[in-house]
This record gives C-alpha cells, structure tokens and sequence, in this order.
C-alpha cells in the first residue's frame, strides 16, 4: 500500500531539461542565510496522541481556521475532523520559553467521525462557523453542521475519484468547487439538493488530476487551480469554457495554489518548488527552494498580511519563506515532542497560517505525518536585535 497523501505521477517531460538549481532544494539550509529573518519564532503547543504515536493512519492533511479564527478543524487518513478552541492550543501567558504538551483526546473540543479519509476541509461561507465542508477519498463532498454534528449535504459527482481539494467563493450566492483524481474541476451550488452542477471542465488535455482549488478570497470571478500536468490554471468563474490564464514553470505536479494577494498567487509543486505569479499576465516573479518536495503533499499557507508563507517538507521539517526572498527565513524539525531534531520517517504534512494576528505577532499551525500537531508562535524582531 502507498503512503497517504502521495500523488499521481504524470507522464515524463520530453521537452524540458533539469535545472540544476532547483536539484538544491534537498540540500540542507545553511543558517547564515536565514539572518535576514524579521521574525523570532517558538515552539509553543505540541499535540499528540498517547497511543498509536507515529502511526500512518494519524497522517494529519489538513489544518483550517474557522473565519473567527477561534476554532480550529483538522482532518486526515484517521477519518476524523477533530475541533479545537484557538485558546486551548495558544497560551495567554507571554512566557514562550515553556512548551505546553496535550493530547489529542483531551485538547479537542469534539471530533466527528466520517466515512472516509480526508483530503480537504474548507469553512463555508455565510454560515457563522457552524457549517465544515470536506473532500474524502471516496471522491464525495460532504458538508457538516457543527452543532448537530450531522452531515446535511452531500454531492458524490467524481466517480469515486479521490476529491483533492475543495473551497468556496466569497460573494453573494455562494458556489462550491472541487477538484479530482477523475480530472475534473467541478463548480456547484450548495444551496441546491445534491449540489447542482454550475460547470465541469478538465483542465488538463490529458486528463491530469486537479489537486488542488482556490477561489480568490479578496473577492471577484478568479478560480485557481492546480494540476498533476505541472501547470496551474486561472478561470473567470463566470465563463468556465476555457482558462483566462495558464502558469507553466514547475517540472511536477503542482499540489497547492494560494492568492497572495488580488495580484499575485503562490503554487507548490512536487518539484521542490514554490513559485509567486502574476495573475494579471501569468508572469513568473520569484522561486522559492529549499524545503524537500518529490512527492507527497507538504501543505502550503500564505500570511497575507505579513508576507509570508509556510509549507511542511519530506524530510520532517517546517519552512516558512519570506516572499522577498527566495530561501527560508526559518527551519524548524518536527522532532519527537517537539524537538528540533528530524526523523526521516516522516514529513510535515499540513500547515496553515492564522490571518488576523497583529503586525508583531503571528501564528503557524503545522501537522505531520506522525499525527503530531505543532503550534508556532513568530514575534517580530526588534530593530534593536
């Protein structure tokens, strides 16, 4: 059996040779070149489990905060979304020399059992936090009311494809999309029984699967995707014939796209690679490398307002890059109980940055393959240090 959350290998490039500067990515990051970093981060919460530590079916997937930013939901290959309160997992205290550890069982306010595993969770819109849509390995989307803790929509349109990705628009009347191993992208409407299909197009000539899905959050018609032929693709969602723009530069599969901001977006690939975009001419602008990334998903979040992004990597660490620059600003292992320390049996699987903290201050979320959740805290550096 494969490892979870490894990815479908395309067919090999016949065009384009390999670029020595992108093999570096695996290659350990030097700490003189992470002193430009503005940030000092600490480890704050580290979140395991008592039993079954390091076992596959824990692999975390995917780590979201409710629109509140109070709660915080998390899914994976253990069929489980758990929730936890924002304030159980982040100390009031300002003493962040000291590493509270929890346990799952006891830090989550409640889990909810699902059929299948987890490759997605996304907060639908307009629902005061109450309503957690997801995308299973069973190629359905389901959403979930938290209060009844009760799924009330379900949309199985994939073929039993695995749903990679899922996300909802911000505007009046909102729509659903989904992206499948059946290579499709799939626009919907969730107000309607069984979730009516608005439009279904395959992004990829041959079919490639769609890994992943945005809708662009600071408003408008722009849809991200992401595919397994290593390009990243943009519609108007209000003319879903064809792409409005096309991002060729990755040599893999691309398995996240993020907007940065209503200009720019960010994608990953199994390339090693991060890339920022123009999304007004699909113009390139800047390589980010040095994380480990050949084949599994390893998560990408931006901070939109601090200008910065996070991804996990395969060997079992934490990277967060500075959109300025192209090499990390900070490394951190996920070692047992938190430990700096790397294991290689492991990666860093999920992460996912909170928007609303202040200016000097801000918080990472990440997840590994081992089950264990580890909770960031960054403070900006004085001008002084």
């Amino acid at each position: 059996m494969n490892p979870p959350f490894h990815l479908p290998i395309p067919p090999p490039l016949q065009t384009q040779n390999p670029n020595p500067q992108q093999r570096r990515h695996n290659q350990p990051t030097d700490h003189h070149r992470l002193t430009r970093s503005e940030w000092d981060f600490t480890l704050s919460t580290v979140v395991s489990s008592s039993t079954a530590t390091g076992a596959v079916s824990n692999t975390l997937g995917v780590i979201e905060f409710d629109p509140s930013e109070t709660l915080l939901a998390t899914g994976g290959i253990a069929r489980k979304i758990r929730i936890y309160s924002v304030s159980s997992l982040i100390p009031n205290n300002n003493n962040y020399d000291d590493v509270v550890s929890l346990d799952h069982a006891a830090a989550c306010d409640y889990y909810i059992c699902t059929p299948a595993k987890l490759s997605s969770l996304r907060w639908r819109p307009g629902s005061g936090g109450r309503v957690l849509g997801s995308g299973d390995y069973d190629g359905v989307v389901t959403e979930y009311d938290l209060e009844s803790r009760l799924p009330v929509f379900e949309r199985d349109e994939h073929g039993g494809r695995r749903v990679w990705s899922l996300d909802y628009n911000s505007d009046p009347g909102c729509l659903g999309a989904s992206g499948s191993d059946d290579g499709t992208l799939q626009m919907w409407d969730p107000r309607c029984e069984a979730g009516e299909c608005v439009a279904r197009v395959v992004p990829s000539e041959a079919g490639n699967p769609v890994c992943c899905v945005e809708f662009n959050p600071f408003g408008g018609p722009l849809l991200a995707v992401g595919c397994a032929d290593r390009k990243a693709y943009v519609y108007d969602a209000r003319r879903m014939s064809g792409p409005v723009l096309s991002f060729d530069g990755h040599d893999k599969t691309v398995t996240y796209v993020r907007f940065l901001d209503s200009r720019r977006m960010v994608s990953s690939g199994t390339d090693g690679c991060l890339k920022m975009w123009s999304v007004e001419d699909a113009r390139e602008i800047r390589t980010y490398s040095g994380h480990a990334n050949n084949r599994s998903f390893v998560g990408l979040s931006v901070w939109r307002s601090g200008g910065l992004l996070g991804c996990g990597s395969e060997n079992n660490q934490v990277y967060v890059y500075d959109v300025r620059w192209g090499e990390p600003v900070w490394v951190h292992g996920f070692g047992p109980m938190g430990s700096e320390g790397c294991d290689d049996r492991w990666f860093v699987s999920s992460v996912c940055w909170r928007q609303k903290d202040g200016e000097d201050q801000c918080t990472l979320v990440a997840g590994g393959s081992d089950g264990v959740l580890q909770v960031f805290v960054g403070r900006r550096k004085s001008l002084a240090s």
